[in-house]
Parts: structure tokens; sequence; C-alpha cells
């Protein structure tokens, strides 16, 4: 049986449902971005078949387990490390009959998986273009948070290609490629729907936006109202608070 901690890594409880997640303290741990997706992608209809594009460690198909009643969610990583990681996190939840783990390049999923038949997919892309940005040394930090390895004409395309008909993608990015984004998107038949954006507290600027699209629909934009973090003397909001089940 496999060894289930490897070097530098440790098991953190996710305080929902008895979830707990493998992660290693000198890789790229999941932040406040993928516990957002997660929640703001809960209307999934009940026995859907999920793609987590990007999944890392598992953390948002994981988290998914405990708001919707998914069919099946693969969840695809590039990295055999990290997959391997996520696949360990799957099994110590029990989760395997759920969640199934590919470690694969998702710009060959067309190749390995059957067309258009999945009814929505979430991803916490890279935000970072390839030149831009301050560059990490650690190889898999370097992966996770810039566009060398996947892109966001990537996310786009083969969401296109896997997707039903009105099947969704679910999203969280920066606010700054919010323009790139919605011209991407529009390029492969992507229409997004609804849109929130995310600020620190009330007095900041956003730093992320969560963006749900549709596959082949017709254009309308829902904006919803602005989610924040924390309150303007530092304490979560009660929304956050909501959604990590503090109250």
């Amino acid at each position: 049986m496999e060894k289930l901690l490897k070097d530098n890594e440790r098991i953190d409880d996710l305080q929902i449902n008895n979830l707990k997640i493998i992660q290693n303290s000198d890789g790229f741990c999941f932040g406040i971005d993928s516990v957002l997706l997660s929640d703001f992608a809960k209307g999934i209809k009940k026995n859907s078949k999920i793609i987590d594009l990007g999944t890392g460690t598992g953390i948002i198909a994981i988290l998914l387990t405990a708001k919707i009643i998914p069919k099946i969610i693969l969840g695809v990583e590039l990295q055999e490390y990290v997959a391997n990681m996520a696949k360990r996190s799957v099994a110590l939840n029990k989760l395997e009959n759920q969640i199934k783990i590919i470690n694969e390049d998702i710009r060959n999923l067309d190749k390995k998986l059957e067309l258009g038949v999945y009814d929505a997919i979430v991803t916490n892309p890279p935000y970072m273009k390839q030149n831009t940005g301050l560059k990490n040394e650690n190889k898999s930090k370097l992966i996770s948070r810039h566009e060398i390895e996947c892109t966001l004409d990537d996310i786009a395309k083969t969401s296109n290609k896997l997707l039903k008909e009105n099947g969704e993608i679910y999203m969280v990015h920066r606010p700054d490629r919010l323009m790139d984004i919605m011209e991407i998107f529009r390029k492969y038949k992507l229409e997004i729907k609804e849109m929130r954006l995310v600020f620190p507290n009330p007095h900041s600027q956003a730093n992320l936006v969560l963006l749900k699209a549709v596959k082949n629909a017709n254009p309308f934009l829902k904006v919803d109202e602005p989610l924040y973090i924390y309150k303007a003397k530092g304490e979560y909001s009660e929304e956050i608070l909501k959604i990590y089940n503090k109250n």
C-alpha cells in the first residue's frame, strides 16, 4: 500500500464534512480563491458529469462533494507528483466513487475523453501571462501561477470541446484579465452569463472575479453583488464565515 504522506507533506482539515487534504509545505497550497469557486459553483445540478481542469491537489473537487451531488468529477492535473497527491487525498476522504484524478495535459483531453458530454467544468487556472509578474523558482509554483503549460485559450478551447450544449464553465481569475477572458471565451462560443467581483474589504479594489459561462448561450450578463472577504476592521465578513461554515 502506498505511503499516505511523503516528505514535507501534511494533512490539513478543511473543516467541512470532516474533509481533509494533503499538501506539500514546499509546493503550491490552495488559497481562498479555490474555496470561493467551489461555493460559486454549488448551483451545478445533481448527478452532473464535471471536469476540474488543473485540479492541483484536488481541493475544488473535494470541496464540491460537500456542496453538490455529482455523478463524477474528473480532476485533470499535468504534474505527476501533484496528481498523485490529489489521488491520495481522494482516497483519504473515501471519495473514489465520486472523484477520479487524471494525470494529463488538458490540451490532450480531446483525444482521451468523450467530447460534448460533460455538464460542467470548474477551473482555477494560472493567473499570470507567461512573461509577466515575478516568477518563483519552484517549478510547481511556476506552473500553477503562470501560463506556461495552460493558457486561457487552452482552457476555453478544451471546454468548448468537452461541454455538452448549454454546458457550464465556472472559473475564478483576476479582474485585470477580464477583457482577455471575455474575448477568448466568445471566440470559443462560451458566453459569460454571471460575474461576481471579490474585494478584500469594502475600501479596496477587487482582486478576484468569479465567472460562469455557458456554451452556445445568448448574450446576457448578470453582475452579482460584490463579495467582501473582510469587514472594515479586518474580521471575516458574514458571507465568508458562512462559506467556511463558521456561523
